[in-house]
């Protein structure tokens, strides 16, 4: 769980650096190529093979659009302005985003309570601080809001992914492969649309987008799936805390980035109401006691 947070909470620091070469899509598109190779390679490794449904293929095309394709692009555009450790306590904004669209879609309605929807807006309130609209120092912006979209684009993903793919027989490590390589095209055919900027090649770029999409995409997914069968889901969403607090580390020790009290409270904001909307009330068992009669009558 420590490998898989400091390879996906160190990624907005490999976007960072990777933008002093390539653009936006030009990122999205190689982190998609790379992370996909890798997947293929430990999908075909384990003997499992890519899904043949054309239906299942259509799903997925909708899932990497949100799953990956958006999301790596508006983080590589937000992280233009934007530092590092904020873009990655606005990603933790996710499971806001996923309960958000389960009560619209329906899936959450019968499983609510006040602690969950007292989280839910605890957490949104965590990110009204972080941007700080009445401030000039706040980092509301076009960019902080491309972040934001991310997150919600990925919560869409999710969404899409519980209802219309997973459960239908073929192996998660497949479906990732799968999924990273329909990224791969979704975002090759949008860069001749944003992605022919001129490229100014350096050696820090080609090393963070290779970390990024080798590490970062790759080897993170395939992480991700083993941790959910060896830990379980609920165990393994854990790790969505520790994402925000890398980042954080992570950008004031390499870039120098000031993080004010203000980000740093908000951010503590945010993390305890994802908490409070994970909360679910147990079920008491009660135990059955036969009735010396009837038992003896049966």
């Amino acid at each position: 769980m420590g490998l898989l947070a400091l390879l996906w909470g160190s990624s907005f620091l490999w976007i960072k650096l990777a933008l002093t070469g390539l653009s936006p899509i030009q990122i999205a598109v190689t982190r998609s190529a790379l992370g996909a190779i890798v997947v293929l390679v430990l999908c075909y490794s384990q003997r499992h093979r890519l899904p043949t449904d054309r239906t299942v293929w259509g799903h997925l095309v909708f899932a990497a659009f949100f799953g990956n394709a958006l999301p790596f692009v508006l983080f590589a555009v937000g992280e233009r302005t934007v530092d590092t450790g904020i873009a990655g306590v606005l990603n933790a904004t996710t499971p806001l985003w996923a309960l958000l669209i389960g009560i619209v879609i329906g899936s959450e309605r019968g499983n609510l309570g006040p602690v969950r929807l007292g989280g839910l807006l605890l957490g949104f309130l965590g990110t009204l601080l972080i941007f700080a609209p009445w401030e000039k120092a706040g980092v509301a912006s076009w960019d902080a809001l491309a972040i934001l979209g991310a997150a919600l684009s990925y919560a869409v993903s999710y969404a899409y992914i519980g209802r219309k793919i997973s459960g239908r027989g073929t192996a998660p490590i497949a479906l990732s492969a799968a999924q990273l390589l329909t990224a791969t095209g979704l975002t090759a055919v949008a860069v001749p649309v944003g992605g022919l900027q001129p490229v100014h090649l350096n050696a820090t770029a080609l090393i963070a987008v290779g970390i990024l999409g080798v590490f970062g995409t790759g080897f993170a997914f395939a992480l991700n799936y083993r941790l959910i069968a060896d830990e379980g889901a609920t165990n393994a969403t854990t790790v969505g805390y520790l994402l925000p607090v890398v980042s954080v580390l992570l950008g004031a020790v390499a870039l120098g980035e000031q993080i004010t009290p203000r980000v740093i409270a908000g951010m503590l904001v945010v993390l305890v109401g994802v908490g409070m909307t994970r909360w679910q009330r147990k079920p008491v068992l009660v135990p059955i006691v036969p009735v010396p009669a009837l038992a003896a009558k049966a």
